[in-house]
């Protein structure tokens, strides 16, 4: 009698573990193929986010919630300190370096960066059944026709030969199902709303621009009548609630790309944001960033797709927080960070990246792996178990397994760091090597040359040293010429990821 019972109490507890593993199973099929949301704020720096720097002047409660039940990267670095190669960059996962652009970033008339016959990621997710769209802003280029003849695009003081009653080529020709997009950032003309392809109100008035103090400025030039600049992130805000809306009983899955206009200037906080930070017009701004986050979370609830979707949440560059700024408000918005917007510096590149999927990604993990913006590509193959693409995405990384687990091993051997007028640098492992002095941005000085006895560039030791104060760059010859070699390899043989 006690055997039969042991064997039967046996046969129960097997019978349970199979049927955990079962569900396991099932789970983990469901979960191959996520809905994915994108959110790239616009000039967003590290300590904007109040979970990230605990002397904030900014709260940021959706955005720490989703810290806390994800997953978020301590080393994560755009691919550039700008906006348009970051850009270009992550729909391509390769370095913009490499395309015709070596600098700065492109104005609202110019053509098409990346080329039609290029990978992109939502063209790999097209084609992997998902339905795919980009709501927010561009600025990778497109493809506007001039008047009748002319030859060429043309634009000077805000006035261009554009006819934008002809179709646009713009992001639903890189894979995007759906397109709802402004041309270039919000202070950058022509000041439209291009919907798959067709500008929605034709740009017959005209805005002379805006220059009412600190971050409060636009250029002067084409505006549709109706174009109201306050209401912009807002508008797209609403347009992406309303595309997770359609996809409720919708089964296939979706990629939504949602760049927003902010914190990019012109400030333009509304409403209850108003006087709602410690960092001013600036904080402010960033707060009606954290209730887009949120405005998407709950839109995600509504619709039944939360449990099954990885939501990721970055920006393009750091902050363009100044020296003056730093004297009105003891906000940070680069954190400890040397630099801004634009410059080789850490504060130029390094920012915020924070994951969360549910049941999927731990919640409060912290990575300090090494990771580049250029890696969305390739980690979506890595979730999707599908092959990396071979002609395309050259410098993307799989980072999926940093994503759900602590791993100490490095999954990157280096990053690449590129700033507005073209500087290099890269980081491998806890070394930071620069073959120049500057900023090679906005922080002065841009450019100078070595005084006597001073080391031509820089060399730090970014782990122990993340304010970058003291140059090691003479004490270790060895590391400074082995980064100079991997950094001209990088560079002669057009990938980095092989």
């Amino acid at each position: 009698m006690n055997i039969l019972r042991f064997l039967f109490i046996l046969a129960f507890i097997t019978s349970c573990k199979a049927q955990t593993t079962i569900e396991k199973q099932d789970v983990t099929t469901k979960n191959t193929a996520p809905n994915i949301v994108y959110i790239l704020a616009d000039d967003m720096g590290y300590g904007d986010l109040s979970a990230l720097n605990p002397e904030s002047g900014i709260q940021t409660p959706h955005m720490d919630k989703m810290l806390n039940e994800g997953v978020h990267f301590t080393e994560a670095h755009t691919n550039s300190s700008v906006c348009t190669p970051t850009r270009y960059g992550i729909i391509t996962g390769r370095y913009a370096w490499r395309s015709s652009l070596k600098k700065g970033v492109l104005h609202g008339y110019k053509p098409a960066l990346i080329e039609e016959s290029r990978p992109t990621v939502a063209s790999y997710l097209k084609s992997n059944g998902y339905t795919t769209a980009c709501i927010g802003k561009w600025h990778i280029g497109l493809g506007m026709q001039p008047k009748d003849g002319d030859k060429v695009v043309k634009s000077k003081d805000g006035h261009s030969n554009v006819d934008f009653s002809k179709p646009i080529k713009d992001p639903s020709d890189l894979g995007f199902d759906y397109s709802y997009i402004i041309p270039a950032s919000l202070d950058i003309p022509p000041y439209v709303y291009i919907e798959n392809g067709k500008t929605l109100e034709l740009p017959t008035a005209f805005t002379k621009g805006k220059n009412a103090g600190r971050g409060v400025m636009w250029r002067s030039g084409e505006k549709a009548p109706s174009f109201v600049f306050e209401q912009v992130l807002d508008n797209f805000t609403k347009k992406s609630v309303s595309f997770i809306q359609d996809q409720k009983e919708v089964d296939s899955p979706f990629f939504l790309y949602f760049p927003l206009t902010a914190p990019h200037k012109p400030w333009l906080p509304v409403g209850e944001a108003i006087g709602r930070s410690e960092a001013g017009l600036y904080g402010d701004y960033v707060t009606m960033v954290d209730d887009a986050v949120g405005a998407v979370v709950t839109a995600l609830e509504k619709a039944d797709k939360l449990e099954n979707t990885l939501i990721i949440v970055t920006s393009d560059n750091g902050a363009n927080w100044t020296e003056r700024d730093q004297e009105l408000y003891t906000h940070r918005a680069n954190y400890i960070f040397k630099g801004r917007k634009a410059d080789i510096y850490e504060g130029g590149h390094r920012v915020p990246y924070i994951a969360k999927w549910p049941g999927v990604i731990p919640a409060g993990l912290k990575s300090d792996q090494l990771m580049c913006t250029t890696d969305l590509f390739a980690t979506l193959s890595g979730i999707l178990k599908q092959p990396t693409i071979e002609n395309g995405a050259e410098d993307s990384f799989n980072m999926w397994p940093a994503y759900t687990a602590e791993i100490k091993t490095p999954i990157r051997e280096a990053v690449v760091h590129h700033s507005l007028y073209g500087m290099f640098s890269i980081r491998k492992g806890k070394w930071k090597y620069t073959p120049e002095l500057g900023s090679g941005g906005f922080t002065k000085p841009k450019n100078r040359e070595p005084e006597s006895n001073e080391a031509p560039g820089t060399l730090y030791d970014i782990i122990n040293d993340p304010e970058e104060k003291n140059n090691l760059y003479n004490e270790h010859p060895e590391v400074v010429a082995e980064l100079e070699q991997l950094l001209e390899t990088y560079k002669s043989q057009g990938y980095s990821n092989k």
